[in-house]
């Protein structure tokens, strides 16, 4: 297949390499040429050789390819064009190893591309927000990404265990239980003074009426001390809960949501703490104990415990890291836009816990919602929210989830919420589903007989340009799985099942598949069949549903 024939080729090109110049031949790395009429596959061999040959990168491609010509004449059966073109090799691959290609797919089915289980664990953590509100388009965006990451990972044969970090240890729970008692007594009394530092959002009217039904007036006289734990922790519960069904809704499942809090109760914090003074990581000044951040890459050193003894937000980081880089081989943390200065922090702390490498970090960048011409806001201090579920309400989840990763995730992205619901080519979830269910349409067209035939189908019938380019379209499938996998690149698969619904389209367009002739139709319809589990396989990553019919 494609693979051993770019094997061969360059097992072919070092012994003329080994032979004409004597020197140990360097990497034979292929890509995609320039343009699609020179070829499948080019390589630079030639400028890496040029210094030593002493002569131009166009000579030594030109003399490399007559000698592959003349004395590997094998490589005509797996390459219908090598040339030498400005020092570039371009590679044209046969026919027959595209249909061998495409054989192996039809074999594999819904399990093309993946791989065994390599035994290595990966701690996966996005979407984590303050259990203040409901979830925004922010925490939407995080949770697209992080959820195709982790399909990828799955898929590529890591063990992959997704966490939900609830951050309910710092003040924001009580600015949140005294904006629920606030709205609670305004139940009784619009006069009552809100918070300054409150959420005004009226999602929180509808709590503080639960607790009324509930309580009654059983706290209208009493002490802060007393309601002001109840209400943030009746807060806390609801508001995480909504969350939790929110998360569901959109496809996402949580192995754990990990409360701050319970870090606290299970000694964590202390044992993060207890940790970096080993290592001879810390250091008492003004009543307070400081970690050396400075020592690796940080611009000051971090305050772990404050002077009356209560943890920063720094040391719940140390604690939680320190849980989950000692049973993982491989952390990953997806940051909300606001986390730029983590990235190099946390990397550090994770260097100096002793996982140098093993943290990885990406800041999932701002979601301009947009309505028209207007941007709406999305502060919840500001009580304007649009939260993640009017989206849903608005879009639907294949749209949202689609939308939500196209851009590469340390690009901002425009959601066009009027694109979204479009039912054009124009949107992109509408023109990728719309393709798989062609390809269903036109399996239903054809005989029950023709569409069984086909897996085991010759091949050889399928020549056409647009046959041959879906083909290698479908080839590329596990490499893009993999590439989303090993560079945090969600976008990828969006990017890709774009490219698959078009080359079908194009393919559609020009070759007609349900012809006459018996053996040109069930070779294409192998190749739409090969088509729609490819196209089902990549939106079901991205976690977008495959219509049998639009």
């Amino acid at each position: 297949m494609i693979d051993d024939a770019l094997r061969r080729f360059g097992e072919a090109a070092a012994d003329v390499v080994t032979t004409s110049y004597g020197i140990p031949p360097p990497p034979v790395l292929f890509a995609a040429p320039r343009r699609p009429e020179f070829g499948d596959f080019a390589t630079t061999l030639a400028f890496s050789l040029a210094k030593d040959a002493r002569r131009p990168p166009a000579e030594v491609a030109a003399a490399i390819v007559a000698q592959l010509t003349r004395d590997h004449r094998s490589l005509h059966e797996l390459f219908s064009d090598i040339t030498a073109v400005g020092g570039f090799i371009n590679l044209r691959v046969a026919p027959r190893v595209w249909h061998a290609s495409l054989a192996h797919i039809l074999h594999e089915g819904e399990h093309f591309g993946e791989s065994p289980r390599k035994g290595i664990r990966v701690s996966l953590e996005f979407g984590s927000a303050n259990p203040t509100g409901p979830l925004v388009v922010v925490q939407g965006r995080s949770m697209s990404i992080g959820a195709t990451l982790a399909n990828a990972l799955r898929f590529c044969g890591y063990d992959v265990f997704v966490e939900w970090i609830i951050n309910d240890a710092g003040g924001q729970l009580d600015a949140l239980g005294r904006s629920i008692y606030a709205r609670y007594r305004q139940l009784a009394d619009p006069s009552y003074p809100f918070p300054d530092d409150g959420y005004p959002g009226d999602y929180l009217i509808d709590l503080a009426r639960e607790v009324r039904e509930r309580d009654g007036d059983r706290w209208m006289e009493a002490a802060e001390s007393a309601w002001l734990p109840q209400f943030a922790k009746f807060g806390r519960d609801a508001l995480v809960a909504d969350q939790q069904r929110t998360a569901l809704r959109f496809g996402v499942a949580y192995d754990r949501w990990q409360s701050e809090a319970e870090l606290h109760a299970t000694g964590a914090v202390g044992e993060g703490v207890e940790r970096l003074r080993q290592l001879g990581l810390t250091y008492e000044a003004d009543d307070a104990l400081f970690f050396r951040a400075t020592q690796f890459g940080d611009d000051k050193d971090r305050v772990l415990l404050r002077r009356d003894g209560r943890p920063t937000y720094f040391c719940m980081d140390v604690a939680y890291h320190y849980q989950k880089l000692k049973v993982n081989d491989r952390v990953v943390d997806i940051l909300g836009p606001d986390h730029h200065g983590y990235i190099e922090r946390l990397k550090g702390l994770a260097a100096a816990l002793g996982y140098p490498g093993r943290l990885e970090i990406a800041i999932a960048q701002q979601v301009a919602l947009m309505r028209g011409d207007q941007q709406v806001a999305l502060s919840k201090r500001a009580g304007e929210i649009v939260t993640l579920d009017e989206i849903l309400d608005e879009v639907g989840v294949d749209a949202a989830r689609f939308f939500f990763i196209m851009p590469a995730v340390e690009s901002p992205l425009v959601f066009d919420l009027g694109l979204a619901v479009e039912k054009a080519n124009e949107n992109p979830v509408y023109y990728v589903q719309y393709g798989h269910a062609r390809i269903a349409s036109v399996l239903r067209r054809a005989s029950a007989d023709d569409v069984g035939s086909a897996s085991g189908a010759s091949l050889e019938p399928l020549t056409a340009a647009t046959e041959l380019a879906l083909m290698r379209r479908l080839s590329e499938f596990p490499a893009v799985v993999a590439g989303v996998a090993n560079d945090l690149a969600p976008h990828r698969l969006a990017r890709y099942a774009r490219d698959v619904a078009s080359d079908f389209h194009q393919f559609y367009t020009e070759c007609k598949i349900l012809t006459d002739d018996v053996p040109v139709r069930r070779a294409r319809l192998a190749l739409s069949l090969a088509t729609k589990s490819v196209l089902a396989r990549t939106l079901g990553l991205i976690g977008v549903t495959a219509p049998e019919s639009m």
